[in-house]
């Protein structure tokens, strides 16, 4: 793609050299452009209390959206190409990512309501890469990918929902980097 496209990157990994790192950045390397990074570990994010989400709510019911509390929604939704690096801990993802999403669902900014009640996204993304990596298999996809598909796809507008995974990294004798290999040239031999 173009050097004009404008990745959101979202980085669940914590551990230094993470292989789920490793390998979307090596994927957002082959995409090309301008990375904004996300590490919902390190974002600040308000106590959900009900003062503050009826508070979210009328300035979402007003469409306004100048708190710093939308910007996350706002990144998300202007984001051209979206990748997610979310490794498979405890047969799902990070606890982190889901209070990250529940931070960018906000009505107006990343999808709105029809008036019978049907989810409409508002993301400008066309497309959504999730990767994941883990020691052993990945019994199910729905775990994890399967939540973040259902959100991009039915309420964020984001019609190309892509999975990048490597299994069985820490088998005994397994190789690692011919798996990342793997995972990487079947994500590329999609494109």
């Amino acid at each position: 793609m173009a050097d004009k496209n404008n990745i959101l990157f979202i980085n669940a990994c914590v551990r230094t050299g993470s292989r789920t790192n490793r390998l979307a950045r090596r994927i957002m390397d082959s995409i090309g452009g301008t990375i904004m990074e996300v590490r919902p570990a390190e974002v600040v994010k308000p106590i959900t209390t009900e003062e503050f989400l009826r508070l979210r709510d009328e300035a979402s019911m007003k469409m306004d959206f100048s708190s710093n509390v939308f910007a996350p929604a706002l990144a998300f939704a202007e984001a051209d190409e979206i990748v997610v690096a979310a490794p498979y801990w405890d047969m799902s993802f990070p606890a982190i990512l889901k209070a990250y999403f529940e931070q960018i669902n906000v009505i107006g900014v990343t999808f709105k309501y029809s008036d019978k009640g049907i989810p409409i996204g508002l993301c400008r993304a066309k497309r959504l890469t999730y990767v994941t990596t883990a020691g052993g298999p990945i019994f199910s996809d729905e775990y994890g990918f399967g939540y973040v598909k259902a959100l991009a796809q039915g309420f964020y507008g984001i019609k190309e929902v892509c999975l990048v995974k490597a299994e069985d990294l820490d088998v005994i004798d397994a190789d690692v980097e011919g798996i990342l290999e793997k995972a990487f040239s079947e994500w590329k031999n999609r494109q």
